[in-house]
């Protein structure tokens, strides 16, 4: 007998608080931008997916306003109202990487004026913390591909990246959870502001910015794990 879909309090519970960080932090500015959680269920080999529904913005959140949908297909499970066309992209993700829990997608500003000034064509590193947190390397879309309305081409890079930016458009960040997701997106969008800033200030000064070498962030790369979830305080920058 299928068991029946009902709201996991937890869940709701965790979508709302994270749909007021983001607000807090400015991330909101209307309808668009989403939070996805995967939750599991007994009857979906991959769990159903938490989110808001189309026509309001995180900032207005409530429980009544979080709908349940499947991962493979957009099928509302629970709830009156469609997802917005976003919500494709975020089910193509879950149901592509089972090793991630959680998509947040926002439009944030910083990184929209970088990356539309036409001068930079990528994040550069400055802090160490980039790419530990990310665990991997940033993925851009370009502008003329709409991967929310088609997401076929998903499949080909997503393997290889837990952040995607789609360019003119706004980034989604992935996690093993919804915290993890939240830090990736938090580092990404702070790395674009130094990146901005450092770029006007060596102007000034006539000098270049100091960012990291490829060998550096590959190496951070390869200890992100063990940086961001020790098992241990000593030593673990080292291959044994």
């Amino acid at each position: 007998m299928p068991t029946p879909i009902t709201l996991d309090a937890t869940a709701a519970k965790t979508f709302i608080r994270y749909a007021r960080m983001l607000s807090a932090r400015g991330y909101v500015h209307n309808t668009l931008g989403n939070i996805v959680l995967r939750v599991p269920h007994p009857d979906f080999a991959h769990g159903v997916a938490y989110t808001k529904h189309a026509e309001l913005s995180l900032e207005e959140m409530e429980l009544e306003n979080i709908v349940i949908t499947d991962i493979p297909t957009s099928r509302v499970l629970l709830g009156d109202t469609i997802t917005s066309i976003g919500h494709n992209l975020s089910r193509e993700i879950l149901r592509l990487r089972p090793d991630i829990h959680a998509t947040i997608h926002v439009h944030d500003d910083a990184l929209l004026a970088f990356f539309g000034s036409g001068a930079y064509r990528e994040v550069r590193t400055i802090s160490l913390d980039l790419p530990f947190v990310l665990g991997k390397p940033i993925h851009y879309v370009p502008a003329h591909i709409d991967v929310e309305a088609d997401v076929s081409s998903v499949q080909s890079f997503i393997g290889a990246t837990n952040s995607v930016v789609l360019l003119g458009h706004g980034v989604t960040t992935l996690g093993r959870n919804v915290s993890e997701a939240y830090h990736r997106l938090n580092s990404l969008t702070a790395e674009v502001r130094r990146n901005i800033e450092a770029e006007l200030l060596a102007e000034r000064a006539g000098s270049r910015p100091a960012y990291r070498s490829e060998e550096e962030i590959r190496s951070m790369y390869r200890f992100a794990e063990s940086i961001i979830y020790p098992k241990r305080a000593e030593r673990v920058m080292r291959e044994d």
